[in-house]
C-alpha cells in the first residue's frame, strides 16, 4: 500500500509543478529577478505548500507512526552551521542560475531537453562528489 500512496504522491506533485509553472526555469528565473521583470505568482505557489505542510507536520505530531511506515524519521542535524549554509548557498545559487531544483527536473526529465539531461547529471555528480569529499550529512 505504501508503493501505491507514493506513486499518487509523485503523480501529485509532479502535476502541481506543471500546473504551477515550477518546472519552467524561466519563469522560476523571473521569480528570483526581483529588481528587472520580477514575476510574483510563484510566492502562490510556495506559500501553499508551506502552509499544508506545516499543517500536515502538526497533525503527525500527535500521532504514534506515519500512515506508511513503520516510524517517522526525524532529522539527525539540528544545528545551524557552516556546513549546512554552505551547502545552502551553493543548492540556492545552483537551482537559480539555472531555473530549476531537483523535483522540477526530475519533472522535465520526460522532456528529454539536453540542457535538463546535463542538470540531473551534474545534481547527480555534485552530490557524490561532496559526498566523497565531505561526508554524509548524517553524522
Amino acid at each position: 500500500m505504501s508503493a501505491v500512496i507514493a506513486l499518487l504522491s509523485g503523480l501529485l506533485f509532479g502535476m502541481g509543478l506543471l500546473v504551477s509553472g515550477m518546472n519552467n526555469p524561466e519563469k522560476v528565473r523571473a521569480f528570483l529577478d526581483i529588481a528587472g521583470h520580477w514575476r510574483p505568482e510563484l510566492i502562490a505557489v510556495m506559500g501553499s505548500a508551506v502552509t499544508l505542510f506545516a499543517l500536515a507536520f502538526y497533525l503527525s505530531r500527535g500521532r504514534q507512526k506515519p500512515w506508511c511506515a513503520g516510524e517517522f524519521h526525524e532529522p539527525m542535524l539540528k544545528q545551524i552551521d557552516a556546513r549546512l549554509l554552505g551547502g545552502a548557498a551553493l543548492f540556492g545559487s545552483g537551482w537559480g542560475l539555472v531555473g530549476l531544483c531537483p523535483g522540477p527536473a526530475l519533472v522535465n526529465l520526460a522532456s528529454l531537453d539536453p540542457s535538463v539531461l546535463g542538470f540531473v547529471l551534474a545534481l547527480l555528480v555534485g552530490n557524490r562528489l561532496a559526498h566523497a569529499l565531505v561526508g554524509p550529512a548524517a553524522r
